[in-house]
């Protein structure tokens, strides 16, 4: 049943997504796009309503994703109650593990938090992290982002790299870049 194989991913998700959100991308894809249940297509555009949308970017997802999944693994699922019934333990199932490592962990880390043991396993752990957020940039660096001809993919980096160059030297709000992004994406493809 659909159910048991989105709990069973998203536990392991849960688990093994150190890093937050972006970092989890990478899991999530391997573990929602490769079975079939969504499309890549489908997959980046749940990325950029996740990363618009209020909330963490793993909570998101996995509410969306447990929406649409029922009715992509088999057609009998497509009603609106299976969704949400799916976006119901996607959401509790991807939040179970942190709640279990904070309540549980927590104590353990706070008592030995000199420990050269434990301060090794954070050390090991950072590089890990960095590499999982790179590679959800890499992930999300795709033809369905980007486009498929050369003249897509030019004014996709061109707004990219505007965005970019306003985050880094400018004071411009986030919110004022997704609006202007939004609205010269739709005035030029």
């Amino acid at each position: 049943m659909i159910y048991l194989r989105l709990i069973w991913s998203y536990l392991k998700i849960g688990f093994f997504g150190f890093g937050g959100g972006y970092a989890m991308l990478s899991l999530i894809e391997n573990e929602i796009v490769s079975p079939g249940w969504i499309s890549k297509q489908m997959f980046t555009d749940i990325v950029a309503i996740s990363q618009m949308t209020p909330g963490p970017i793993g909570i998101n997802s996995a509410t969306y994703i447990g929406y649409i999944a029922p009715g992509g693994a088999s057609p009998e699922l497509a009603s609106p109650i299976y969704g949400i019934i799916g976006a119901l333990i996607c959401t509790l199932v991807v939040i179970l593990p942190s709640f279990i490592i904070v309540r549980y962990a927590g104590h353990y880390i706070a008592k030995h938090k000199q420990s050269e043991a434990l301060s090794g396993i954070f050390k090991g752990l950072r590089p890990v992290v960095i590499g999982l957020i790179a590679s959800a940039a890499l992930l999300l660096m795709n033809g369905e982002n980007f486009g498929y001809t050369t003249p897509e993919i030019s004014k996709s980096i061109a707004i990219a790299v505007g965005v970019l160059a306003c985050v880094l030297f400018t004071r411009v709000h986030p919110i004022v870049l997704i609006i202007i992004s939004g609205l010269i994406g739709y005035c030029i493809f």
